[in-house]
């Protein structure tokens, strides 16, 4: 195969391709020509959608964060103009039942990587840092900026927010090109049915089809800032773009707590009014510690990037609820319902 760097084409290295943002990053850095590779802890389970990616220049390789020499070799030998950090524990309920593994992963892994990009000169490397709005925690501000305290409630808050700080550090004392981005809740057809908003659209559309006859949930009351995930990988690569590595909130500025997300996507399912005869609520489903609201503030990535998202609250549930009805329907050879999330 041709070296990219002959061809003139950018390299990538995605860490953590196999989830919901690494597929829409791979997506996007081959329709602006790069050369793509993706890490992966699970070679043998890349989705079908990784597959159908342009796999001339798309390749999924075998590492794990946490193994501090096989992700330098890996950066020494394939010499990537970029590095986006996408991997590690991504639920905030998963990472209460596995502290250690969440902080292992998150934080100190990361920091031990950033500790060698320094130690072995690799500064104009460009790194992308995945962090969260779950640091702010229980904060009293609203909205959130990139100056906003700290204060995480969650064991995915706190190593989110060691690596935050960690990647501020090494960029003022070590003079690394680490981006962090702020992101906030981020959806789309490709989360797992393990989160929230896909557990609401997958559930409403089992329900249409009488595949289930209710959905149940814990706290409906909590508030959060829900966004398209292709929109914000946009705003990740536009931060490697840039002339100086920064923090950037990428956020819609928007507010919709869950029960709101769940009247939603019945509306598209064609169950208007359906919470009221299929929604349940579990206690044993409620997290330890929750957050009751976050919502942030983009105008600093507005304003510096030029990124504004392209779709809206009530679109992403619309693209998650017809997706799930086709998705169902292939799955257990049923006729698509006309109902309006197609129209």
């Amino acid at each position: 195969m041709a070296d990219p760097k002959a061809l003139n084409l950018k390299t990538a290295l995605i860490l953590g391709v196999s989830g919901q943002d690494g597929y829409y990053l791979a997506k996007l850095l081959l329709k602006n020509d790069y050369k793509v590779m993706g890490t992966t802890r699970h070679i043998d389970s890349t989705s079908p959608a990784l597959k159908s990616l342009d796999q001339k220049n798309f390749s999924v390789i075998y590492a794990d964060i946490r193994d501090t020499e096989g992700i330098l070799n890996l950066i020494t030998l394939k010499k990537p103009d970029e590095v986006y950090n996408l991997t590690g524990v991504s639920s905030v309920a998963y990472s209460f039942e596995h502290n250690e593994e969440t902080l292992e992963a998150n934080a100190y892994a990361v920091i031990r990587l950033f500790e060698s990009l320094a130690q072995m000169g690799l500064a104009k490397i460009k790194f992308y840092q995945a962090s969260s709005s779950e640091m702010f925690g229980k904060t009293t501000i609203t909205p959130q900026n990139e100056t906003t305290p700290l204060n995480p409630v969650s064991p995915y808050g706190v190593s989110k927010a060691l690596a935050h700080r960690a990647a501020d550090r090494f960029r003022k004392n070590e003079g690394l090109f680490i981006a962090s981005g702020i992101l906030y809740n981020h959806e789309s057809p490709m989360r797992p049915t393990t989160f929230v908003t896909r557990k609401i659209t997958n559930g409403a559309a089992k329900i249409k089809l009488g595949l289930s006859s209710e959905l149940v949930l814990g706290n409906l009351d909590a508030r959060r800032d829900w966004g398209f995930a292709g929109d914000y990988v946009e705003a990740m690569w536009q931060m490697l773009q840039a002339e100086t590595p920064d923090d950037f909130v990428v956020a819609t500025g928007e507010t919709h707590s869950v029960l709101d997300f769940v009247s939603t996507a019945f509306k598209y399912a064609g169950l208007p009014g359906g919470e009221s005869k299929y929604l349940k609520t579990d206690s044993h489903l409620l997290r330890p510690t929750e957050i009751h609201q976050l919502v942030g503030d983009p105008s600093k990535t507005s304003k510096t990037l030029n990124w504004h998202r392209s779709v809206n609250f009530e679109d992403l549930v619309k693209k998650m609820v017809a997706s799930d009805i086709e998705l169902l329907c292939i799955q257990n050879g049923l006729t698509k319902p006309e109902v309006p999330a197609f129209n």
